[in-house]
């Protein structure tokens, strides 16, 4: 019988995952030593995400706060220019969270009202729903059945006299097929926004996202590769857009108390970006753990009817999410298999329940296209424990907790 314990705290990745009392897996790579049952079992739950924080991010956080200095100010500035060098971007713009990215963007590209733009049906909701807060409509495509990314023809068939932009998502860590997409776009004179929200450091053809569109716009929530709890930040390589945004994100506030276009509080706090800039160190490191975690997992997991994840050729996918694909020769429902690793300590999710355009804020818009395809993943995806954290016990146990209902 699987006992529990409290879950141990997130501190065992300290100064670029060298702790005391880690143990090594194959790869060379540390891990976790976590406390096992007699019969091998992890004692302690195994959840879908867990928080790396450490010292770092403990120290980083504690000089800002013994700076005074609270609000937006050095670190925050700091952050936006190695986040750009990462990327490869010329300007980087720190914001409050991912959906204020998406939203700042899309005013920064002038979308409004009586606009479209294109986005896909498979995804997290703020891909569209910051679309409908400039008062634009989104248009729905339907997404690849194996990379879950946008369609790029089926936006290109979606393109009318109205549309203004395309939104593709690098969706669970795998980048869009960005040079057909931005060939729809050049083809249309549209504005492309990459939604790099589970992308950070994910390659295409070599190339980090973010550098691709007029704007990359990523979220660090404390699920996602790299975090600062709440917080995000848009990336482009235009002067104008980055000034564009500045005013955005600040009131539209030109000038200490002159306002020259509405804007918003979006602005990130010297605290956040004190953790992001910790974070960006380990941001490497932590990918490949998510990658050689999935690795793993390509090579451990075998039953009939369980689809592993596909990745492009072009891709270096960063495994923001580890999804697979329960078909119907699967032995049982999704739902009873959900219950069942439950039961057996695993924590597992849903990545996405439900098609954006079958959400009931956009049920009236009565888009006529079903995106069969995002509503066939909606129904069979299940998101697999993948973060950092993960020691060598537990990828083994999952896969054999998993294996064992063959």
């Amino acid at each position: 019988m699987r006992q529990h314990s409290s879950t141990p705290g997130s501190e065992a990745l300290k100064n670029d995952l060298r702790t005391p009392g880690t143990i090594l897996l194959n790869n060379n790579l540390p891990c976790i030593s976590i406390r096992t049952s007699h019969e091998g079992e992890p004692l302690d739950p195994i959840h879908i995400a867990r928080p790396a924080l450490g010292q770092d991010e403990i120290s980083a956080v504690t000089a800002v706060l013994e700076s005074g200095m609270l609000a937006s100010g050095e670190r925050v500035l700091e952050f936006e220019k190695k986040f750009a060098d990462y990327c490869g971007s010329t300007h980087a713009v720190a914001i409050n969270n991912g959906t204020a990215a998406l939203h700042a963007a899309l005013l920064a590209a002038d979308i409004g009202y009586g606009d479209e733009v294109i986005v896909p049906a498979f995804s997290f909701i703020a891909t569209a729903t910051a679309v409908s807060m400039c008062g634009a409509r989104p248009v729905f495509v339907d997404v690849d059945p194996e990379t879950f990314t946008i369609n790029p023809q089926q936006a290109e068939e979606r393109v009318t006299p109205k549309t203004k932009a395309v939104v593709g998502v690098h969706l669970f860590g795998q980048p869009f097929d960005v040079e057909a997409v931005k060939q729809v776009c050049e083809a249309h004179n549209l504005k492309l926004v990459e939604d790099a929200a589970q992308a950070h450091g994910a390659l295409y053809k070599g190339q980090k996202t973010g550098g691709f569109g007029h704007f990359g716009c990523f979220s660090f929530y404390a699920t996602k590769n790299m975090i600062t709890g709440e917080g995000g930040m848009v990336t482009t390589n235009e002067r104008a857009y980055n000034e564009r945004l500045r005013l955005i994100i600040n009131h539209g506030q030109s000038e200490k108390y002159l306002h020259t276009r509405l804007g918003y509080n979006y602005r990130m706090t010297d605290i956040a970006a004190a953790i992001g800039i910790v974070q960006l160190k380990k941001l490497d490191k932590f990918n490949l753990r998510r990658r050689k975690n999935a690795e793993y997992f390509n090579t451990h997991i075998a039953v009939k009817g369980l689809v592993l994840p596909k990745v492009a050729p072009y891709s270096h996918h960063v495994y923001h999410q580890y999804v697979i694909r329960l078909t119907e020769g699967f032995p049982m429902p999704r739902a009873e298999f959900i219950e069942y690793l439950k039961a057996k300590g695993i924590g597992t999710a849903i990545h996405y329940p439900i098609p954006i355009q079958r959400q009931p804020i956009y049920a009236l818009q009565n888009d006529p296209d079903p995106c069969p395809v995002s509503g066939s993943l909606a129904g069979s995806v299940l998101s697999l424990p993948v973060h950092p954290l993960l020691d060598s016990k537990e990828l083994a146990y999952i896969c054999d907790t998993i294996n064992r209902v063959a």
